[in-house]
């Protein structure tokens, strides 16, 4: 039988500097139910794994798309069922996958939209 190495850890502050966020933003989000440490010290400090850390990528994604605390938790419902659930299941939560992909599809294109609008601006801005 082999064992399994604990995952690495890591406290709030690396977490902070890998994802670009602050503590207290790391904080809000395991308030709200969207990120929850995955252990803690004996001193009670958290400790986040990279799994942790591929989640808060995928909240601090969302977030500049517009979609609200709601609809990131839960997408990400749909996410972690997915990597349980049975053939019947998978197809209804590849459905309300599939939904968040159409979503995000149109929020890229209105930013890339508005992205143009912003270029053209900044022409007419330089050309005065």
């Amino acid at each position: 039988m082999t064992e399994r190495a604990a995952p690495t850890t890591m406290h709030i502050g690396e977490l902070a500097d890998r994802t670009g966020l602050s503590n207290r933003t790391i904080r809000h989000y395991d308030e709200v139910g969207l990120l929850h440490p995955s252990g803690r010290t004996e001193g009670g400090f958290r400790l986040y794994t990279d799994t942790d850390l591929a989640r808060l990528l995928i909240i601090r994604r969302m977030k500049p798309l517009g979609f609200t605390l709601e609809q990131m938790a839960e997408l990400l419902a749909v996410v972690d069922a997915l990597e349980a659930a049975d053939d019947a299941d998978r197809e209804r939560l590849r459905g309300q996958l599939d939904e968040y992909i159409r979503d995000t599809e149109e929020r890229r294109a209105k930013l890339e939209q508005h992205l143009g609008m912003a270029d053209e601006f900044l022409g007419i801005l330089r050309s005065r």
